[in-house]
């Protein structure tokens, strides 16, 4: 089995929506496929990869660096001994010559090509993802159904407490049971009655919405929202401070008795270790969001998995950032607590298969080979596009 041309573009999955810190204007994402020398039905089999929102496109690094140590290896250096591509071969050969550190969009090119080769072994094992992933790094026992929460909230111009109201009974009318929305783009007091308005959809239920500042408080702020926050019982306050500053979520820990999640701008192992070490999170309520499509791939979200366990962290506490199909099947093949979901947002990226039913805050996945980006139409046409 060998690669035998890498096409990658860029696509716009901008909008007029902001969180606390950045407006979606001018996002955009890296798109790539892979194509092999296997043949079947007459077509060369393709892997194909992107990242996902919140990071722009890293086709500079992509083309300058890492694709060009991936396509000049020799082919059996990339190969198992089954004689199929070996992912963690191909991210080795990918990080050749990169100094320790600097995680940022560097991670963001890799875990492309690491999505894209973990798609393409799995459609040459003719499996979906999920399987492929628990029977080479799981137990061989995967879970059948993923819970999903809906991402929205977001503000946007002219966006009333009304408009919010109805997008979240959107959600609960898709399947969800659990919403997040965006905080901190407001002043307390604004922001706490955009809560409210939402809680009130939520038949009163706090526990079912999760809040998301999207790294903007200090320390005295994110301590003034948690006091304010405490009595919803909120599912989780998220990314509340930078995420590198693990004093700052260590002490809000410390005040803040509900759950606290963070690490989806957190992009390599030595990062999340420092998490765990440095940030205060508490293995039996707190939520961990390493998005593995901007972490250097599944081959770094494994390791991470790894250290995890050995600080005594379930994997059901790994809840994903991203809301797309990759971490959906890595959520069930690892056995992780669940994964985002963005029904109506970021497209064409986001999003599952246009037949994907959500179920009581719950989605199966299907049975086509790969990811199943064939299963998400106008998604699928730009791939195709890369290497018609």
């Amino acid at each position: 089995m060998e690669i035998v041309s890498a096409h990658e573009g860029v696509i716009p999955i901008s909008s007029s929506m902001s969180n606390a810190f950045i407006d979606f204007s001018t996002m955009d994402c890296s798109v790539l496929a892979l194509v092999s020398d296997v043949v079947v039905d007459g077509e060369p089999v393709v892997g194909y990869g992107f990242n996902s929102n919140g990071r722009y496109s890293a086709g500079d690094i992509l083309r300058r660096r890492i694709l060009p140590r991936l396509m000049d290896a020799p082919a059996d250096s990339l190969l198992a001994e089954d004689g199929q591509i070996s992912p963690a071969l191909a991210w080795d050969a990918m990080m050749r010559n990169e100094k320790p550190g600097g995680h940022g969009e560097r991670s963001v090119a890799v875990g492309v090509v690491d999505m894209a080769l973990h798609d393409l072994v799995a459609k040459v094992a003719g499996v979906p993802l999920y399987r492929w992933i628990s029977d080479e790094y799981g137990d061989g026992d995967p879970d059948d159904s993923v819970f999903v929460y809906a991402a929205g909230g977001y503000y946007a111009p002219g966006k009333s407490r009304s408009d919010l109201q109805d997008e979240m009974k959107g959600f609960l009318d898709a399947g969800y049971d659990v919403v997040k929305m965006k905080i901190g783009g407001a002043d307390l007091a604004e922001d706490l009655r955009r809560i409210e308005a939402v809680i009130e959809v939520l038949d009163g239920d706090g526990s079912r919405l999760a809040v998301d500042v999207n790294g903007r408080f200090d320390l005295q702020t994110a301590l003034e929202y948690g006091r304010a926050l405490d009595p919803y019982g909120l599912f989780w306050y998220e990314e509340v401070g930078d995420p590198l500053d693990y004093g700052l979520n260590a002490t809000l820990a410390e005040h803040y008795r509900n759950p606290i999640a963070t690490g989806e701008n957190l992009f390599s192992l030595q990062d999340a270790r420092n998490l765990i070490r440095y940030g205060g999170m508490r293995a039996d309520r707190d939520y961990l969001q390493f998005d593995p499509a901007l972490s250097y791939g599944l081959t770094e979200y494994r390791r991470i998995q790894d250290m995890l366990a050995q600080h005594g962290w379930s994997s059901r506490r790994c809840i994903p950032h991203g809301g797309h199909q990759f971490s959906l099947h890595i959520a069930a093949a690892l056995k992780l607590g669940g994964n985002e979901s963005y029904p109506g947002e970021f497209q064409p990226t986001g999003g599952f298969a246009d037949d994907a039913v959500v179920e009581n805050s719950r989605v199966r996945l299907d049975d086509r080979p790969g990811i199943g980006f064939e299963g998400k139409a106008d998604f699928h046409t730009v791939l195709r596009d890369l290497h018609a």
